[in-house]
């Protein structure tokens, strides 16, 4: 239990690339093992992924709308995962040295998005897709992570980054190369993988330019939205009554009974002596009935 305290803490405590992680992990793994004990039980598992996975072809994707959101957080495979991991931690950093951890959330849910509506547009509309348009599923950060890649580029393009067997390299050349090899992977076996990319890549482009020249965050909507649902499903603080020392319907009787006592007694003397011979203590006690009449 101590490795799940830790690991609770970190996610807390952690930045916010550091959480993206945390989930993205939590779900390969939770997955994992469900596919694992589906197969050990001779059950095929493919209908809950596909339930994930974000479809092609727009009259499947109407029965799943959450996939929009749930594909960029999937993988099925180990390589896959620690590509988009990597690739994540060391831009989400870097990202972070410009921008703010909550515009990083917000860029990465936006460029899954952007992702995979190109995704969807490509295959609807591109005639080279058409064959394999209702079979076809996208799921993977990829186009997220670009999304945060690109969003950088643009912001600091001429930024040196040390490559290893490489050296000093400057982003707007690593941007350049990714958007080269994804244009050229269209027509590959990864095509969707490639357009979510690029879809994601001009998500984080038109981020950028909007935020520094039209002062225009495209990931406020994000924020907002995800600040709405932290709020509504946080934990009510409980309500604590008070009650006090409370007094007994005998207790209050006897009390007034003292007070009356105290009156009479005032009154009497006043009668005798009069009021100039009072006590002070006497005298404000008429004083305090005076104030409650």
């Amino acid at each position: 239990m101590q490795i799940w305290s830790n690991i609770v803490n970190n996610f807390k405590q952690g930045s916010y690339h550091t959480r993206l992680l945390y989930i993205n992990l939590g779900v390969f793994a939770s997955v994992s093992i469900l596919i694992l004990a589906f197969k050990l039980l001779g059950t095929n598992v493919s209908w809950v992924v596909r339930y994930l996975e974000m479809p092609a072809y727009v009259g499947h994707w109407i029965y799943q709308p959450w996939s929009i959101l749930t594909y960029m957080f999937l993988h099925l495979d180990f390589i896959h995962f620690i590509f988009n991991a990597l690739a994540l931690y060391w831009f989400g950093t870097l990202f972070s040295q410009f921008f703010s951890q909550k515009q990083l959330v917000g860029v990465y849910i936006l460029g899954g998005i952007g992702g995979a509506l190109l995704y969807v547009l490509g295959y609807s509309f591109l005639p080279y897709f058409s064959v394999a348009l209702q079979q076809s599923y996208l799921l993977g950060a990829s186009a997220s992570v670009m999304a945060i890649i690109f969003a950088t580029v643009l912001y600091a393009p001429n930024f040196e980054i040390s490559l290893v067997l490489i050296g000093k390299v400057k982003l707007k050349y690593i941007g350049l190369a990714l958007f080269g090899i994804d244009l050229l992977g269209i027509t590959s076996v990864n095509a969707g993988g490639s357009i979510a990319h690029i879809g994601g890549a001009l998500t984080g482009i038109v981020f950028t330019y909007l935020y520094v020249n039209k002062q225009i965050d495209l990931s406020n909507g994000i924020s907002w939205i995800l600040n709405k649902t932290a709020t509504r499903f946080a934990p009510k603080p409980k309500i604590k009554v008070s009650y006090g020392n409370a007094k007994t319907d005998a207790e209050w009787n006897l009390e007034k009974k003292a007070k009356n006592d105290a009156i009479d007694i005032i009154l009497e003397q006043i009668k005798k002596s009069g009021y100039d011979n009072l006590t002070s203590e006497q005298k404000k006690i008429l004083f305090d009935i005076s104030k409650k009449n």
